[in-house]
């Protein structure tokens, strides 16, 4: 099963516990920082991973983080689940798809935009309300340039591109003609 699948388990697990309890937020602020944490420290990385290290030990040193960090007890437990399954490395995967999951189930989106040249404000927040009408939920943009478009946008959200760039337009009508 690939690293991704696990940890999109593990995340929506995780969610749905936070979503009856109130604590997404907190939860994603905590393990976002034991993900810093554990990302900064090479040794204790290597140590959660090293299965020549007996599994008693790394309990104990997760019990000891535990108590100094002060995480609350859905986090602290997720954690051990983490260690008990033999998954505690792949905590930085999991907390970017818990992210996504909650985002998802809050009807939030991430998108970018390439534009030929730069938007101004009132073209981004146009755009940005037509994309949130067309999906029917919030987007977030991150806007790109991209030369050789000519002109016009192409906006990518998930899997889905929309595309009224001069390129594209000019590709389609040279086929057409083409057909002929």
């Amino acid at each position: 099963m690939s690293v991704e699948t696990v940890a999109r388990r593990y995340a929506t697990a995780l969610a749905d516990v936070v979503e009856k309890t109130g604590e997404a937020d907190s939860v994603r602020t905590e393990l976002k920082t034991w993900e810093a944490m554990i990302a900064s420290n090479a040794d204790l990385a290597n140590a959660f991973g090293n299965p020549a290290i007996a599994h008693l030990k790394k309990e104990a040193v997760l019990e000891k983080l535990i108590e100094k960090a002060g995480s609350s007890r859905t986090t602290s437990n997720f954690l051990r689940v983490l260690l008990k399954n033999g998954r505690f490395n792949e905590l930085g995967e999991v907390g970017t798809k818990f992210d996504s999951v909650i985002e998802e189930r809050r009807g939030i989106v991430h998108g970018t935009v390439t534009s030929a040249h730069d938007l101004s404000e009132a073209e981004k927040t146009e755009l940005k309300a037509a994309l949130e009408k067309v999906t029917g939920k919030t987007v977030n943009l991150t806007f790109g340039l991209d030369k050789d478009l000519i002109g016009g946008v192409v906006a990518r959200i998930g899997s889905t591109v929309y595309d009224s760039s001069v390129k594209t337009q000019l590709e389609t009508l040279k086929d057409r003609l083409l057909e002929k």
